[in-house]
């Protein structure tokens, strides 16, 4: 008597109807990384031996110091990669759930029906901010998209929140 069936309203009812994971882009890979060093490196070893030939000694040093600092800033800039934004609409809720490259979590809960998104645009570059409004909370949302992925994401999210005001749909025939 326990069989499960096949039409289940409640699992149709919370399925989710929008899913996004959003992260920032970074155009350099690992392999890139380890290329550009290379000639970075071997640019400053070069350069810093010729000074070093000339009598300019304490040059070689600078030369070094500015590998180590190229280093770090790409160093910094992958930690900063680990940073995630995930957002799911389901019928009854929008979850925003947002991971710092630290590993920080931060979420919020808001009501479908009372959400709308809110665009700050500028003529000449398009969107530059996407929030969630629902009431007296203003979510900021998609912060490292850039403009065209904004607008797109923005579509793909408002036509979510209307589905998620028109209720979860329970229709065994098709």
């Amino acid at each position: 008597m326990n069989e499960p069936d096949d039409f289940d309203p409640l699992a149709t009812a919370d399925a989710p109807i929008f899913r996004a994971t959003l992260t920032p882009h970074r155009s350099l890979s690992r392999g890139g990384f380890l290329t550009l060093m290379g000639f970075v490196s071997a640019v400053s070893f070069v350069s810093g031996a010729m000074f070093w030939r000339m009598g300019a000694w304490p040059v070689f040093g600078f030369f070094g110091l500015d590998v180590l600092l190229i280093y770090w800033a790409f160093r910094v800039n992958f930690r900063r990669a680990n940073a995630r934004e995930d957002i799911e609409v389901t019928p009854y809720d929008i979850r925003v759930r947002r991971i710092s490259h630290r590993g920080d979590v931060m979420e919020w809960s808001l009501n479908p029906l009372w959400a709308r998104i809110e665009k700050h645009s500028h003529p000449e570059f398009g969107i530059e901010r996407l929030y969630l409004v629902s009431g007296r909370r203003r979510l900021s949302i998609a912060s490292f998209l850039g403009p065209d992925e904004k607008a797109s994401f923005a579509a793909a999210l408002q036509e979510a929140l209307h589905a998620a005001k028109r209720g979860p749909t329970l229709n065994p025939i098709t």
